[in-house]
């Protein structure tokens, strides 16, 4: 569904020394990867490896400098409407309701508001917001607002739905509650998901497969299969044996990784 093949990035940024003068800097070198219809893949990897870069040109926001992004053999160039993102901040427009914010993306394409407002509350129902429509972001938590994002999301029906680290902002407990939630939603749609973390715990409960990137620039250091997969659904799988040494091994990569 998704392939990534040999993408370089870099960026110019201003030299050590300030001024004027300016440098390219490396951000994602080299990095090619496949993912299945209807995966759900987990980037993780130190801040800076170029996870949100690599996310955006997933998303058709940014042009790799080389090397090509396809979704389902079409070449991505620019952003289309059925790889949609879902963002680690919430943005929801503060002066519409629920069913409102949910609904913009079918605005946008123009359908009635009947007909918009139904298909959003669909995937309101789906998310857990029934009793919310009319409700304003304000009203809201920060774990129901995140909800709002990603029926939002959803609505377009997307076949790629590209997640940059949507639950880092909220607690613990609010945290597992939309993972184990979301995995429900996940196996009803079946959608292709590509998720951006740095919780080596989160990765392991939500993916399928997990790709570990190396530090600046970001290159692909192991693509590891996530040991708790099968069990995932329905059940706490980080007191599982296989989990803790999954989790432990992922670790240590990262933390050999650090002191290179």
């Amino acid at each position: 569904m998704l392939k990534v093949e040999r993408v370089y990035k870099s960026f110019s940024v201003r030299d050590a020394a300030g001024g004027a003068r300016r440098k390219l800097m490396s951000v994602l070198d080299d990095v090619s990867l496949d993912v299945a219809r209807g995966e759900f893949v987990s980037l993780l990897g130190a801040s800076g490896c170029g996870k949100t870069t690599l996310l955006r040109m997933m998303a058709g926001l940014l042009r790799p400098d080389s090397g090509t992004i396809s979704v389902a053999g079409s070449p991505m160039q620019t952003p289309r409407k059925d790889v949609c993102m879902v963002f680690q901040n919430f943005g929801l427009l503060p002066w519409r309701s629920v069913i409102a914010n949910t609904a913009f993306p079918l605005e946008i394409d123009g359908l009635g508001k009947s007909e918009r407002e139904d298909i959003a509350a669909e995937y309101l129902k789906l998310v857990g917001l029934v009793g919310f429509e009319r409700h304003f972001p304000h009203e809201l938590s920060g774990g129901m607002q995140q909800r709002v994002g990603i029926a939002r999301s959803l609505v377009r029906k997307p076949v790629i739905l590209l997640m940059d680290e949507p639950f880092a902002a909220l607690d613990a407990q609010t945290r597992e509650k939309l993972q184990e939630d979301f995995l429900n939603i996940w196996m009803q749609l079946k959608t292709t998901i590509v998720f951006v973390t740095h919780a080596i715990d989160e990765s392991l409960v939500l993916s399928d497969r997990i790709v570990v990137l190396r530090s600046r620039p970001g290159r692909v250091n192991r693509v590891i299969d996530s040991p708790v997969a099968e069990n995932r659904i329905g059940r706490d799988v980080r007191v599982l044996p296989e989990f803790a040494e999954q989790a432990h091994e992922i670790r240590e990569l990262l933390r050999s990784e650090r002191t290179a």
